[in-house]
């Protein structure tokens, strides 16, 4: 699944890293502060078996309460959370099914039925998995068609998962047409939008270690180094921390107004500003961290900026609790900004104040002006204001946040200053 960093990571940006990384792996050792970290990988638990089937338990839940018979889920990450199975994209359906009443079903391309039945072994018993080959000249649609009827699903509503190819869609309700096929959004968002305290806990970890892989590279920076450079240097401390990982986009100077990048060189100067964003990966769970920083002594415009942006998402955090409308995080985030002189609405803060996070970078729910939905225990979002100058400098500050029973908490300190972006408090 292509993020908005990893589309600016292909092309130029990816090959100055790649060649950059691999430069430095063969002939140079990384800097000390890079090279005293320590793997935290020990720490990562995987999600269990047990786990799955209780997820599964809650979708069922979930389907009876919306008015479903049926789950469909195909390729990404929610076939990931409910089954244990990776499994890329093409042209050729897999597909997990998952009745209301009775257990799922399973519908593969028959050359794959070997891969299907070793990765299903993350979320339940392989040799029991019921799971419907069809040759490539057959109709996959058929299959899942058949499956349903003999769960007792000949007529009713069927939800597909959200990233269910509009071909896969079309194929299913042409084999069964008494099928009414609709969002499956409640049951698969309902479910993961709640994180338990295992989830939370490789959050956590991933918002760690990338902190501490954003921390050296900071130790590390030198004149004349561009963002390229900088990039490999923050995935070879993710690497030596044990998990794969960097600041993606590495913005400076007048490119940090930006916000997702620019593909211009961008040597780093004394005085710069610097903006980091990216993450890191824990047993499928992300992190999405942004720090901005000055190489040497900021101007008193960019102390200016960027005490708006701190107190912005502090505003945010204390506004969060279960309850409060998603749109009202946004509010509290922008109302500091506009008194501030940097608004009104989208002028100089020119994005939401957050989103979901969880097994993909950007999921449920969004802070953002107009949504209802009220936040809930266990809500999982990152609390990212910004404001862009153009022309300037831009300053964002990025911490993964989760909302407890009485409020909400960040996985990672706030950043104190420009020269103190790592600072304890």
């Amino acid at each position: 699944m292509i993020t908005r960093r990893g589309f600016l990571a292909q092309g130029t940006l990816a090959t100055g890293a790649v060649l950059i990384a691999g430069a430095a792996d063969a002939a140079t050792p990384p800097p000390a502060a890079i090279a005293a970290l320590k793997s935290r990988r020990h720490e990562a638990q995987p999600i269990s078996r047990e786990e799955r089937i209780a997820r599964r338990e809650r979708a069922r839940q979930l389907m009876v309460e919306a008015g479903l018979d049926a789950l469909v889920i195909a390729e990404g990450s929610s076939l990931l959370y409910f089954c244990g199975v990776h499994w890329w994209g093409s042209e050729r359906l897999f597909a997990a099914v998952l009745p209301a009443h009775g257990e799922p079903f399973y519908v593969c391309p028959a050359f794959e039925e070997g891969r299907a039945r070793e990765q299903l072994a993350a979320g339940t018993d392989p040799e029991r998995a019921d799971v419907r080959t069809w040759q490539e000249d057959e109709s996959p649609y058929e299959r899942l068609a058949q499956g349903l009827r003999e769960r007792g699903v000949a007529t009713g509503r069927v939800g597909l998962e959200e990233n269910v190819r509009f071909v896969f869609a079309d194929g299913i309700a042409a084999a069964a047409p008494q099928l009414k096929l609709v969002s499956g959004t409640p049951v698969t968002a309902g479910c993961r939008m709640i994180k338990s305290s295992h989830e939370l806990a490789l959050m956590r970890l991933a918002s760690e270690v990338t902190l501490a892989a954003y921390e050296a590279t900071y130790r590390s920076l030198r004149v004349g180094m561009n963002q390229h450079e900088i990039s490999a240097l923050s995935r070879e401390a993710h690497r030596r921390l044990g998990f794969e990982g960097a600041a993606d986009l590495v913005l400076v100077g007048p490119a940090s107004a930006f916000p997702h990048g620019s593909v211009e060189p961008q040597p780093l100067r004394e005085g710069s500003i610097v903006l980091f964003d990216g993450g890191c990966d824990a047993e499928g769970y992300k992190s999405d961290i942004s720090r901005t920083f000055v190489l040497g002594k900021p101007t008193p415009r960019m102390n200016e900026v960027f005490g708006v942006v701190q107190r912005a998402q502090s505003a945010a955090l204390a506004a969060a609790r279960p309850g409060v409308e998603c749109g009202a995080i946004d509010a509290a985030a922008r109302a500091v900004v506009t008194a501030a002189g940097f608004g009104p609405d989208y002028r100089r803060f020119t994005h939401r104040v957050g989103h979901g996070m969880g097994m993909d970078g950007h999921e449920w729910p969004y802070l953002v002006r107009g949504n209802a939905q009220k936040l809930a225990a266990g809500m999982t979002t990152s609390n990212e204001p910004g404001i862009y100058l153009r022309g300037e400098f831009g300053v964002r500050l990025e911490d993964d946040m989760h909302v407890t029973e009485t409020g909400a908490e960040l996985f990672t300190p706030q950043s104190r200053s420009l020269e103190q972006p790592f600072a304890r408090a």
